[in-house]
């Protein structure tokens, strides 16, 4: 004589099945409203820092020109009739600081192009330009 299956206890194992996918649903839209506050968050942080600072340079090259300087020729883009200064810094074979100066550049143009002299507290392997801004008045 076939047995009837047995069905568990109330309550016993957890919530029944159409609490679940009430649950997943809610889960799904706290989660696209956090990941669009999260996306609008990160665009708005983009936007800001490029229309913040509309200095930019770029380090053309370097030449190292005795144990005491370096020659770093940066190129900077801003807006014509405003003063950038620009942050290079140089470093010597074991990674050490040996030179850090700030250089103003007050040119008309809105492009510049020029060579600048780093002096160093010893033998430098490297120039770099660790960032442009607008120069305070």
């Amino acid at each position: 004589m076939p047995t009837a299956p047995q069905q568990p206890p109330q309550g016993r194992y957890g919530r029944p099945a159409g609490a679940d996918a009430r649950t997943d649903r809610r889960l799904k839209k706290l989660g696209a409203v956090l990941g669009a506050l999260l996306t609008a968050g990160v665009v708005w942080a983009g936007w800001s820092h490029v229309t913040q600072n509309p200095v930019s340079g770029e380090l053309t090259g370097f030449q190292v020109l005795s144990d005491t300087e370096v020659e770093a020729s940066i190129q900077v883009r801003k807006p014509a009739g405003t003063a950038a200064l620009c942050t290079v810094r140089s470093q010597a074979v074991d990674g050490l600081e040996v030179g850090r100066a700030e250089f103003r550049f007050e040119d008309e143009a809105d492009q510049v192009h020029r060579a600048v002299t780093l002096k160093t507290i010893g033998r430098a392997t490297t120039a770099e330009l660790l960032g442009c801004t607008t120069a305070p008045d």
